[in-house]
């Protein structure tokens, strides 16, 4: 299947959507978290219009994996450009840094709103995100025990579910939600690169060449570096099939084996063994 025509919203997608909104006047504070490689691509664009006068706290994950200058260019976008957000974290919920900092922001978040109440009381929140963006793994880290599954496989986490942090905050916990159809054939790749949609429908080897073609053009160096290459060829199927030779794919009759170079090439960005990675950057998604 093409990239240009994925129509990807499974029922369980839509339900997510009338959960939020069903529960949103149960929380004080929806905390949406985005991939620091792609923070635009990874922001469902139906949340402004769901959330709507909610306060918002802004987690850019995996920023271990992502350019740590691009993590500030983000932060500094995100501050600035949306009057909903009280603040922006930096995090690595697989790791647990930046855990104790969104945990000092929640607790001012709660100072805060009991401003307004004459009788004080714990912060409930919700956490958004598209699939696969980490929402398992800090939902884990907040509650300090597996309280929700954890998988490869974009949308493991099912059902609804209250869970109480030490602090007695109380987190409403749903399943992570995408949008109904891809309008820039870029947004759909992004995801397909960082594993925020099933590979099963896109062919990996052409995903993976789209991939080389992005780091030769924006990060060159780190491709020459992690595959030992001399040089770059202006053509992408040129440096995979590079790529694939110092890595030993070859099948009998000397043919480079795709699949097995592509596979690798994707685990590896994944990973950060290629290195610290932002495929996008705030100046490109004004307008």
């Amino acid at each position: 299947m093409s990239i240009e025509n994925i129509n990807w919203y499974p029922g369980h997608m839509k339900k997510t959507r009338e959960m939020i909104q069903e529960n949103l006047k149960l929380v004080d504070v929806v905390v949406e978290l985005l991939d620091s490689r792609i923070p635009i691509s990874s922001r469902n664009p139906i949340i402004n219009e769901l959330v709507g006068d909610k306060k918002r706290i802004i987690i850019l994950n995996k920023s271990d994996l992502a350019d740590p200058i691009e993590n500030k260019n983000w932060e500094k976008y995100f501050e600035a450009g949306d009057s909903k957000t009280n603040r922006v974290a930096l995090l690595d919920s697989m790791h647990g840094k930046g855990v104790k900092e969104l945990l000092s922001i929640m607790q001012q978040t709660e100072e805060e709103i009991n401003k307004d109440r004459t009788r004080q009381k714990k912060l409930r929140f919700m956490i958004v995100g598209v699939p696969n963006v980490g929402k398992s793994s800090l939902i884990n880290r907040l509650t300090g025990r597996k309280a929700a599954k954890t998988g490869d496989k974009p949308g493991v986490t099912k059902g609804k579910q209250w869970l109480t942090l030490e602090n007695g905050m109380q987190l409403l916990d749903t399943p992570g939600i995408l949008w109904p159809k891809f309008e820039d054939p870029n947004v759909g790749l992004n995801l397909a690169f960082c594993g925020s949609i099933k590979e099963e429908i896109l062919d990996k080897e052409t995903l993976v060449l789209r991939l080389i073609e992005l780091l030769q053009r924006e990060y060159p160096d780190k491709l020459m570096e992690r595959y030992k290459l001399s040089e770059l060829s202006e053509e992408g199927i040129e440096n995979m099939d590079e790529i694939a030779r110092k890595r030993g794919f070859i099948q009998s009759g000397k043919r480079i084996d795709y699949e097995r170079c592509a596979r690798t090439v994707l685990d590896e960005f994944r990973s950060g063994l290629i290195g610290r990675i932002t495929l996008e950057k705030p100046e490109e998604s004004e307008g």
